[in-house]
């Protein structure tokens, strides 16, 4: 990462967690050149909690792994260097949401002789129908998502997500947990006064994802708690990759959307997040559906669900 505005944010990082700022510092090579280390440097702040034995000013089987494996990235992305597939699929995950600009641009010998083989017409083809159906997909999700509800839908529920949905998912939100935590340095810090909305999507984007925003007007919502008197204003329901994030109500939809969006960014306060099975109320039954959780202990009793994917078609 060169000094932009990515390095701003790591130094003011460093400036609120001055314990840190020495102690990484120490971790640069003598003949390691800064537009590396910046980059290094934050590769390896970004990725301390994946590994939780790590305690700054300490050697350990952790810190040197950490260590290696930022040594790894930053050398194929200013060298040119190669490593086994999985050790490059495993950086190159640690670095999501790290700018390098103006990276070096290297070709291998064969590209350059003009040797290498012909990329196949049809694997591009079929990322780009891949990427252009998962694109379709989210927009369809939004734009259905932002429909509001105002006739009930006789519906025939499945049995819900499958059991292994949370473990598939679980990698996304660790990433997204990473992105949070570091759009929010600059910011100060999770507060009443922030554009909540703004920040939870531009996070979510930052991941290659999108948010899916389901509205319903409250009086429509048959599983309102008996003493509710308020019947007027919006309810919005935020969903990203089919898990819910939050709940939220206000006047209009933007107010809704806002409050939701908070409650979402609240669950990334925690040390981590987890995606679990819980069970909900969707139109008067009983369903399991994929919600995010925090570490902290709250009430097991979620808000109703507006929308459920996994019912049968």
């Amino acid at each position: 990462m060169a000094e932009g505005s990515g390095s701003d944010v790591v130094s003011e990082f460093l400036t609120q967690n001055p314990h840190l700022a020495q102690w990484v510092d120490s971790l640069k090579d003598d003949s390691e050149p800064n537009k590396q280390w910046y980059a290094r440097r934050e590769f390896v702040l970004r990725n301390m909690e994946v590994f939780p034995t790590i305690q700054p000013g300490r050697q350990t089987p952790s810190l040197d792994r950490l260590i290696s494996l930022s040594k790894v990235w930053s050398n194929h992305v200013f060298l040119g260097c190669r490593y086994p597939q999985p050790v490059m699929d495993k950086v190159k995950e640690m670095a999501e949401g790290i700018t390098v600009n103006e990276a070096p641009v290297r070709k291998t010998r064969d590209e350059i002789l003009g040797k290498g083989k012909r990329p196949s017409t049809s694997g591009i083809g079929s990322e780009s129908l891949a990427k252009k159906s998962k694109t379709g997909h989210n927009d369809t999700d939004s734009k259905a998502g932002e429909r509001n509800t105002t006739h009930p839908i006789a519906v025939t529920i499945k049995s819900g997500p499958s059991a292994g949905a949370p473990a598939e998912h679980q990698p996304f939100f660790n990433r997204l947990y990473k992105a949070v935590a570091w759009k929010l340095v600059p910011a100060g810090g999770f507060g009443p006064n922030l554009d909540h909305f703004e920040i939870l999507r531009a996070c979510v984007e930052s991941c290659k994802a999108s948010l899916t925003c389901v509205f319903v007007p409250l009086k429509d919502i048959p599983d309102l708690p008996a003493g509710c008197a308020q019947k007027e204003g919006q309810v919005c329901e935020l969903r990203c990759h089919t898990v819910y994030m939050g709940t939220g109500y206000g006047r209009d939809e933007c107010a809704a959307r806002a409050m939701a969006s908070k409650e979402a960014l609240k669950i990334f306060q925690g040390r981590k997040v987890t995606v679990k099975v819980s069970r909900r109320r969707f139109r008067g039954q009983d369903v399991e559906d994929l919600v995010l959780l925090d570490d902290q202990p709250r009430s097991s009793i979620l808000p109703p669900a507006l929308s459920y994917p996994f019912q049968a078609n």
